[in-house]
């Protein structure tokens, strides 16, 4: 368990559990005279049991924002939702020590026949509100929430937008005052101004001394807000401490799930002549200290390796790979040109370029990788614009901070060709490839 940022518990979770009965796997559906004739008959087709959260146990002080990370499936909205109230547990105990505001899907806690001015005096007196009090803060939630919703106050909620909807809700949740702020991945829903009024009003909740609890798979999102994390895994709490630390443990867990670090290109999309065709691309990144990662981090050393076939003669050819953000722009770009090396092969014949940048200055997040073969406006032999994916992870030794790029830069990297190599028997699958 991590240290508490108080004395004063807020939240006590023992050996939490809940199941669900669900149809055996393959079970065919029943249709609706089936169940009717079955349930008369007495013969109710066979349940299994289902544990979406099981022997989960952990405390939650004052003050602490804890972040909720896993992948789909893990019991984190389930376990949200027990917290909640929403759903009672199977098993094991939940004690809350103060009033808890909940937003785990757009529009939960909403009348839909009511008005957004209704709903939020609704929401007020279910946290044990008076009206006074939610008088004092009404006009605070509605600016929050923005002027199209203002415009639209004394319209009916189901004629909200869910972005609107999703905007009143966490008004409503963030500013009436809840001891406890339960949050699940609906920022989505908002925009990117939105999501980041929304982050930037947790973290003054935190700072008010009371206790969040945030579920993304946004890892940078998480670092940044969080002092805390909670992996779960199988519905079972695999890691609890400080953030950080349980970001990497969760993305060593993604990455032993069988997602490699490069692979095949011999069937990527891929435009140019044909003289020759890039046939695998590699990633090994290195710590400081030169001993391999199983991830890559900012500040990582990082060995990229292309495989690279002649099918005619090629002469002077230079090989380019480069590294670029989700709107495809490009942040770095290694040419073996720039280092007098070209790449010269006869019909059959292959070769390894290998790029070396010396300190990988990138965000925690994913990006896309791009290669090509030929002379620069003269010949394009091979370019292959998605050519697998980079994940930089969040790493557990540094900082929480980390630097946003304003754009491309200059990475420092050396170049090396490896002639006369020989083809593996076998070429790794890429599962990071991305189709163009």
């Amino acid at each position: 368990m991590s240290s508490s940022t108080s004395s004063t518990k807020m939240v006590g979770v023992s050996k939490l559990g809940k199941r669900y009965k669900i149809a055996p796997r393959g079970t065919r559906p029943g249709t609706l005279t089936e169940n009717i004739l079955a349930t008369l008959r007495g013969k109710q087709p066979p349940k299994e049991d289902f544990w979406a959260v099981r022997e989960v146990s952990f405390d939650v002080h004052q003050g602490e924002v804890v972040g909720l990370i896993g992948h789909n499936g893990a019991g984190k909205s389930t376990l949200l939702k027990l917290l909640s109230r929403i759903t009672e547990p199977t098993e094991g105990q939940i004690a809350l020590y103060g009033r808890v505001g909940s937003l785990l899907e757009v529009g939960t806690g909403f009348h839909p026949e009511l008005t957004g001015r209704e709903n939020v005096f609704m929401n007020g007196a279910i946290l044990g509100m008076t009206r006074k009090e939610i008088q004092t803060r009404f006009d605070e939630i509605i600016d929050f929430a923005g002027p199209r919703v203002a415009l639209h106050l004394d319209t009916p909620v189901k004629r909200y937008s869910s972005g609107m909807t999703m905007r009143l809700g966490f008004a409503v949740a963030a500013n009436l005052k809840p001891e406890i702020l339960i949050v699940d991945e609906v920022l989505a829903v908002g925009d990117a101004e939105f999501q980041k009024k929304c982050l930037g009003k947790m973290q003054e909740v935190a700072g008010s001394g009371r206790t969040v609890f945030f579920v993304s798979h946004n890892l940078a999102a998480v670092t940044a807000l969080c002092n805390r994390a909670l992996l779960l895994h199988g519905g079972q709490l695999h890691e609890d401490g400080p953030v950080a630390r349980v970001a990497a443990a969760y993305q060593l867990m993604a990455r032993s799930s069988g997602t490699a670090l490069g692979g095949d290109l011999t069937h990527a999309q891929r435009t140019g002549t044909g003289a020759g065709q890039f046939l695998s691309l590699n990633l090994q990144p290195f710590a400081t200290d030169g001993t391999p990662q199983p991830l890559v981090y900012n500040g990582s050393t990082l060995q990229m390796e292309l495989t690279v076939k002649a099918e005619q003669v090629i002469t002077d050819a230079s090989v380019t790979l480069w590294i670029a953000d989700s709107n495809t722009y490009r942040l770095i770009d290694c040419s073996s040109a720039l280092h007098g090396k070209l790449v010269r092969l006869e019909p059959g014949e292959t070769t390894r370029v290998r790029f070396t940048l010396g300190e990988l200055l990138l965000k925690p997040g994913l990006y896309t990788l791009g290669v090509s073969l030929g002379s620069p406006e003269i010949e394009d032999i091979d370019t292959i614009d998605f050519a697998g994916t980079l994940e930089v992870a969040v790493d557990p030794e540094a900082a929480q901070a980390t630097l946003i790029l304003p754009g491309a830069y200059t990475c420092r990297y050396k170049t090396e060709i490896i002639p006369g190599s020989e083809l593996p028997e076998e070429l790794p699958v890429n599962t990071n490839r991305q189709a163009a």
